[in-house]
């Protein structure tokens, strides 16, 4: 019985410390954002007021689109209004099978009657999902740069001339990335709590890695490809559900080059339902550990064991951090009653206060700094932060299952994260997962958890658990009552 006791709390020390390793990843994040930041950005600034372009290359902007009614009007006409010095190609990547399509024809209709370069290209199939569209259109893409905009993101009329003098500067530019804004920050707890998220991957993570010399990811949207990098890259593939990491990887590893503009901003919509965010953070989650399998092994290849490898396997498997999370909590009964006869309070209370706590705290301070730098009233934002540990502990449940798969080798489809719009029009409703049954299981383990712990009066894993069972029982039961409620998204 001793030995199964000791072999416990080895795992759990081990999972822990996993844990701790990515929290205090987060901290070389911020010191590496920090080291860079106001000089980066005075250069970008110098270089924006100071660029003169005389002739501007051909541009292609594509725009993939899959049964978005509710938003597609809206990219198209904000995409047709950007005002580029040079010939502006338009592609709608329609893959829709609903009222999207008639939507669009008529829109392109319009604008190609006032003198816009806009068509739409449609495929027999869906085969590939995004990546199989933009893959089929880049043989009709004119332009020697392409950009990218996702159906819910409105970019303004300047992006354009902000982007293309930087690849005009660079040969081995690659890849720009935007910031990401949000359309709809303010609408409820969740998109508050997204909001939070996003910014603190953009603002700093973004950042830290594109100027120091480390692997830097495309989003999806809001950036702008030099044609010849991806294809020198080995184009658009979909054997992951991140197509946009893939591809990005792949080009740095060849050689290309990134850069990333905080100041640019791109605004898009939040998902403002759990049921389309876990759709979302699912389809990440698998996808880039799916991208980590695929290419790690060419990393380690080219880079070997180095600060710059450390870092592409941590970012690709950052969501590791949640089946960690779970084994953690599932441990944590069998290790109070452990600890009662194997270790004195003095060491368990310590090995907690040192990981637990230091993880927690270590991933929060890129939250923090993220706000601070980006926005004036940070301090009233941060109010969120505590919804935001809530939500991303229940999101473990859902995002340890796309891990797995990945892990398994599991298929799945490309599942588009349906939005509102400025006024929802067409219903596209999403299925009840069913793991909600165990992320609501998991809640009550957790909180007979916490209970027995106060029992033993070791009371300092007490708020950490309590955590864990507020985040698993929250979302499971703010998801079952967003569906009943039969809501729009």
């Amino acid at each position: 019985m001793t030995l199964i006791a000791y072999l416990v709390l080895g795992l759990y020390a081990l999972l822990a410390s996993a844990l701790l390793l990515y929290g205090l990843n987060c901290l070389i994040m911020v010191y590496l954002f920090k080291r860079r930041y106001k000089t980066k950005v005075l250069e970008q600034r110098q270089f924006e007021s100071s660029s003169i372009v005389e002739h501007w290359p051909v541009v292609t902007t594509q725009i993939p689109v899959y049964n978005e009614a509710n938003v597609v009007l809206r990219v198209i006409r904000a995409v047709a209004a950007i005002e580029y010095g040079g010939v502006h190609q338009i592609q709608v990547l329609d893959d829709s099978d609903d009222a999207t399509c008639a939507l669009i024809d008529r829109e392109i209709l319009v604008l190609q009657q006032q003198g816009v370069e806009i068509e739409v290209i449609r495929r027999l199939g869906r085969e590939g999902f995004k990546a199989g569209a933009l893959k089929h259109a880049h043989d009709f893409v004119k332009g020697e740069y392409v950009a990218v905009f996702d159906a819910d993101f409105v970019p303004a009329k300047d992006f354009l001339a902000k982007t293309i003098p930087y690849f005009l500067a660079s040969e081995r530019l690659g890849l720009i990335q935007a910031r990401w804004g949000h359309l709809n920050a303010h609408h409820s707890i969740l998109t508050r709590v997204q909001a939070l998220g996003i910014d603190g991957h953009f603002m700093i993570e973004q950042s830290a890695r594109c100027w120091n010399n480390l692997y830097m990811n495309f989003n999806g949207t809001a950036g702008v490809w030099r044609k010849q990098a991806i294809e020198s890259g080995g184009g658009w593939s979909d054997d992951t559900l991140t197509e946009d990491m893939d591809l990005s990887y792949r080009v740095q590893i060849h050689g290309w080059e990134t850069e990333y503009l905080p100041d640019l901003v791109v605004p898009a919509e939040i998902p403002e339902e759990l049921k389309a965010l876990k759709s979302q953070q699912f389809r990440w989650a698998k996808g880039s550990t799916q991208t980590a399998l695929k290419l790690l092994p060419q990393f380690y290849s080219k880079e070997g064991l180095n600060f710059r490898f450390i870092q592409a396997f941590l970012h690709m498997t950052h969501y590791v951090v949640h089946p960690l999370m779970i084994m953690v909590a599932l441990l944590s009964y069998p290790v109070i009653n452990a600890t009662q006869h194997l270790l004195p309070d003095s060491a368990w209370h310590g090995f907690i206060l040192t990981v637990l706590f230091v993880s927690l705290c270590s991933s929060n301070a890129l939250y923090v700094i993220a706000q601070k730098t980006a926005y004036r009233d940070w301090r009233s934002r941060l109010l969120y932060m505590p919804c935001l540990t809530v939500v991303g502990v229940g999101l473990a449940v859902n995002n340890t299952r796309a891990v797995l798969e990945a892990l398994l080798g599991h298929r799945s489809d490309f599942i588009r994260t349906p939005k509102r719009g400025d006024a929802a029009q067409v219903i596209y409703s999403m299925k009840l997962p069913w793991m909600v049954a165990i992320e609501i299981s998991l809640g009550l383990y957790c909180s007979l958890t916490v209970f027995e712990n106060m029992t033993v009066e070791k009371i300092i894993i007490g708020p950490f658990i309590g955590i864990y069972a507020m985040g698993f029982l929250c979302v499971g039961l703010v998801t079952i009552v967003q569906s009943l409620s039969s809501r729009t998204v």
